[in-house]
């Protein structure tokens, strides 16, 4: 994901959100899993959409009827490249603080602080 990628919106991240679970879908099928949780317009989720292949946060399937929308990055690059610009906008790129403040805002699970100490552990041991 290139560093002047657009972030996406709340909503264009929920669109995504279902894009990344399910696979390419279209509109109304978009629409369909947003309603399950918020209703949706029709219209609403086509305009995002529209926007979005703007941004170039998603590919569109004109080839076949009706449409189909993809997510153009993974999930996992999609939350690494917001993750980057939070760290350099909000934490003056200080990871650090950023883990800090993670860290602080809500209590990890043992799973988490087990999967957070392999990962030290590993970058530890890359140093050496």
């Amino acid at each position: 994901m290139a560093s002047k990628q657009r972030r996406p919106t709340e909503g264009e991240l929920n669109i995504l959100q279902v894009l990344w679970e399910g696979g390419p879908r279209s509109v109304r099928d978009i629409q369909r899993v947003l309603n399950q949780t918020r209703p949706t317009g029709y219209t609403t989720v086509l305009k995002l959409l529209q926007i979005m292949t703007e941004k170039g946060l998603v590919e569109r399937d004109e080839s076949e009827r009706p449409q189909i929308y993809r997510a153009r990055y993974s999930q996992q690059q999609t939350q690494r490249q917001l993750l980057r610009d939070l760290l350099h906008r909000a934490f003056g790129g200080s990871v650090k603080a950023l883990v800090l403040q993670a860290m602080a805002t809500k209590r990890s699970s043992k799973e988490e602080l087990e999967a957070i100490e392999k990962l030290l552990d590993r970058f530890e041991g890359e140093e050496k």
